[in-house]
C-alpha cells in the first residue's frame, strides 16, 4: 500500500469506534519541549491499547477423553458418530462437537463443514496427516472452531508441493486452513510443513492461546487475515515469506496483531511479523531472522523487516533479538516503545517510522544498522539506548531522506516537510559514521544524557540541524570539524566548543574543568576527532573553564565518560570563560554557534561525502534503494 493510505488510516482511527474484541482511539502527541522557538507538530496515532476478549473455550482445552474418537489407520478412518462422515479418506464434522483425532493419515483430510451454531472442537491426540493434493486440515464453514493440541501429544500436518482445486478457486492454500474463526490451544505440539504456500491460514482471525507450534512453509508461515492474537505459546516459524502476517487491507479496524506474550523463533524470507495496520506486543521473546540477516547485501524486491505495521507498531515489553536485512522494526505511521530489551542488528535501518517515533523506556541495543532511529518527529523520553550506525545516528528526515551516497538504502519520501527531534530524557550513546544527531529541521533537548562518536571525516558532523535549543540535560560530541555545529544562541542552557588544530587519536582524554579544578567533564572519545561541544547544567555565565588533553583518570569509565575519580597528567590547551550561551574556542573550522547546519546530509544537497562515509562498517556496498 502507498503511504498516503496509510496515514488516512491513522485519521480514520480517531473517528472511528472499534469493535467489542479491539478498541482503538486515539489522541495527541503532547509537546514536550521547553523551546519557545520549537513546536512540536501534532500527530495523531492510535493510544488506546489493543484488546482481544478471549473467551473461557479458548483459555480452557477440552479434554481428550471427553470427545468423539476417530481412529486413522493407513488410509481408512474409524469413526462412530453422527457428526462425522466418513468417505474414502476423508473425514468431515458436520455438527458442533468435540472430536478427538489420532493415528496416520495418508493422503487424506479433516475438514469442517457445517452451518449449525456452537463450536467444534478438533482435538489432535497424536496424529500424522499427509494431503499430496490439498489441504490436509480444511475448515470451509463453522460458527467457530478450536484445534487443541493433545498434553503430551506430537502432531503433524504436511501437504504437497500441488494442489487440486474445484472449480472456480483458489482455496484452500496453507496446510492448515480456515474460512472461519480459528483457535489453537492446549499444551502438546505441533508441526506443520506447508509445502504448496502457506503454514497456517485464517481468512477470519486466528487466535493462538498455548502449545508449541513449528511451521515450515514455502510463503507466508502463519496468517490471521482480521487479526492475530497470541499468548502464551512457543512459535518456530521456517518460511520464504512473511513468519506472521495479518493482511485485512479493507478496514482501518482489522488487519491487526497482538502479542501478549510467548517465544517466537522466525526465520523469515520476507518479514518476521506484519500487520497491515498494527502491531502491539506487550511481552514475550522474540528470535527474528529475514531474509539471511543484516550481513546480506539485500537488493529491497521484497520487504524484509523484522516487526512491521502499516499504521502503528506499539513494544511495551518483551525480548528482541533481531537479525534483518532490512528496517529491524518499522511503521508507515508511528511508533512507540515503552519498555523491551532489544539486540538489533540491521542491514537498514534499526527502527523507522514515516511519520512519529517515541521510545518512553527500554533497553535498545543496535550493534549494527545503516541508520539507528529515523522518524519525522523523534521523541526520546525515556530508555537506555546504544546504537552503532553507518551512516546517522538519530535521524529526523523530512521530505526527501537523500542522507548519503545515491540516498540511503530504502530512502523513503516522508510525508512531513520539516522534521523534530525532541530528547527529554533517558540515556542515548551513538556511535555513528555519518551525522550523529541530525534533524533535517528542528531539534530540542530538554533532559537526559547523550554521548556522540560522531563521523572521522569532515563530509559529515556530530550534530546536523536547523535549529538546536538545549534547555537541560548533558550532551557530549566528538568527531570531525569540518561540518562540525554548536547548539543554537537561542538555547537557555550554555554549551562550549572546542575544535583541536590537528585530528586527536581515539581514547585520548578531554578533561574540562573550573580555574579552581571542580570537574565538569573527563571524555574518552571511542573514535579520532578534532572537535567537542559539550552542554551541561554545571556550565555556568561569568565562569571561566580550563581545558585539557590526554592524561588519565581513576574515575568509573562508562561508554568513554569517566565520573567520581582524579584526573591527572595533561596538557592544558584553553582557557575560556563563559558570557555567551555558546562559547567556541580553538583552531577555526565548522559553522560556529547554532550555525548554517545542512539539513538533509552532506552540504544539504545530498552531495557525495568524502571517500568511504555513508558504507556500511566493512566497507561493504550499501544495498541499492527500495521503494
Amino acid at each position: 500500500m502507498k503511504k498516503t493510505f496509510f496515514i488516512l488510516l491513522i485519521l480514520a482511527l480517531a473517528l472511528t469506534a472499534c469493535s467489542a474484541s479491539a478498541t482503538v482511539e486515539t489522541n495527541s502527541v503532547t509537546d514536550t519541549s521547553t523551546s519557545s522557538e520549537t513546536t512540536q507538530q501534532i500527530a495523531d496515532i492510535p493510544s488506546e491499547p489493543l484488546s482481544v476478549n478471549f473467551a473461557d473455550e479458548d483459555l480452557n482445552p477440552v479434554d481428550a477423553a471427553s470427545a468423539v474418537a476417530i481412529t486413522f489407520s493407513g488410509d481408512s478412518i474409524t469413526v462412530n458418530c453422527d457428526g462425522a462422515t466418513v468417505n474414502g479418506s476423508t473425514v468431515t464434522i458436520t455438527a458442533p462437537g468435540s472430536y478427538s483425532f489420532s493415528g496416520n493419515l495418508n493422503n487424506g483430510q479433516i475438514a469442517v463443514d457445517t452451518d449449525a451454531e456452537g463450536t467444534v472442537n478438533l482435538i489432535l491426540n497424536g496424529v500424522n496427516i499427509a494431503n499430496s493434493q490439498t489441504a490436509p486440515i480444511f475448515i470451509r464453514s463453522a460458527d467457530k472452531t478450536i484445534i487443541t493440541l493433545a498434553d503430551g501429544r506430537q502432531n503433524t500436518v504436511t501437504d504437497g508441493t500441488t494442489y487440486i482445486f474445484e472449480s472456480d478457486t483458489d482455496e484452500p492454500s496453507a496446510a492448515i486452513f480456515s474460512k472461519v474463526d480459528l483457535v489453537i490451544n492446549g499444551n502438546g505440539s505441533l508441526t506443520v510443513n506447508g509445502n504448496y504456500n502457506n503454514g497456517i491460514a485464517s481468512k477470519d482471525y486466528l487466535r493462538i492461546i498455548s502449545g508449541n507450534i513449528t511451521v515450515n512453509a514455502v510463503n507466508d508461515g502463519i496468517r490471521g487475515k482480521n487479526y492475530i492474537a497470541v499468548k502464551d505459546a512457543t512459535i518456530t516459524v521456517n518460511a520464504g515469506g512473511d513468519g506472521l502476517q495479518s493482511n485485512n487491507d479493507e478496514d482501518a479496524e482489522k488487519g491487526y496483531i497482538l502479542i501478549e506474550g510467548s517465544t517466537f523463533n522466525i526465520t523469515a524470507g520476507m518479514d518476521g511479523i506484519q500487520a497491515e495496520t498494527r502491531l502491539t506486543i506487550t511481552g514475550g521473546t522474540f528470535n527474528i531472522s529475514t531474509h539471511g540477516g543484516s550481513t546480506v547485501n539485500y537488493e529491497f524486491e521484497e520487504s524484509a523487516k523484522g516487526l512491521k505495521a502499516g499504521v502503528d507498531v506499539t513494544i511495551s515489553g518483551g525480548t528482541f533479538n533481531l537479525d534483518t536485512a532490512d528496517d529491524a522494526v518499522h511503521s508507515n505511521g508511528s511508533i512507540t516503545i515503552n519498555g523491551g530489551d532489544f539486540q538489533i542488528s540491521a542491514g537498514d535501518d534499526a527502527v523507522h517510522a514515516d511519520v512519529s517515533l517515541t521510545v518512553n523506556d527500554g533497553n535498545i541495543n543496535i550493534i549494527k544498522s545503516y541508520e539507528g532511529l529515523e522518524s519525522v518527529i523523534l521523541t526520546i523520553n525515556g530508555g537506555t539506548i546504544h546504537l552503532n550506525s553507518a551512516d546517522d545516528g538519530i535521524n529526523g528526515a523530512g521530505g526527501a531522506d537523500g542522507s548519503s551516497v545515491n540516498g540511503r538504502p530504502g530512502q523513503n519520501q516522508f510525508e512531513a516537510s520539516n522534521a523534530q527531534v525532541f530528547l527529554n530524557g533517558g540515556y542515548l550513546y551513538i556511535n555513528a559514521q555519518g551525522d550523529g544527531l541530525d534533524s533535517n529541521g528542528t531539534m530540542a533537548m530538554s533532559g537526559g544524557t547523550v554521548i556522540v562518536n560522531g563521523p572521522t571525516n569532515n563530509g559529515n558532523g556530530s550534530l546536523d540541524f536547523g535549529t538546536f535549543d538545549i534547555t537541560g540535560g548533558f550532551l557530549i560530541t566528538a568527531g570531525s570539524s569540518g561540518m562540525a555545529q554548536s547548539p543554537s544562541t537561542t538555547s537557555t542552557q550554555y554549551s562550549i566548543m572546542y575544535n583541536f588544530d590537528t585530528m586527536q587519536s581515539a581514547g585520548t582524554l578531554v578533561h574540562v574543568q573550573t580555574e579552581s579544578g571542580e570537574e565538569v567533564l573527563t571524555f574518552a572519545p571511542a573514535k579520532e576527532y578534532q572537535s567537542i561541544v559539550l552542554s551541561s547544567p554545571a556550565l555556568v555565565n561569568g565562569t571561566t573553564y580550563v581545558v585539557f588533553t590526554g592524561g588519565s583518570s581513576t574515575g568509573t569509565n562508562v561508554d568513554g565518560l569517566y565520573t567520581n575519580g582524579t584526573y591527572s597528567a595533561g596538557t592544558q590547551i584553553a582557557s575560556m570563560a563563559i558570557s555567551s550561551m555558546v562559547t567556541t574556542a580553538g583552531a577555526a573550522g565548522g559553522f560556529g554557534p547554532g550555525g548554517g547546519g545542512r539539513p538533509g546530509g552532506p552540504g544539504g544537497d545530498g552531495s557525495m561525502p568524502p571517500s568511504g562515509e555513508g558504507l556500511p562498517p566493512d566497507g561493504s556496498t550499501p544495498p541499492a534503494p527500495h521503494p
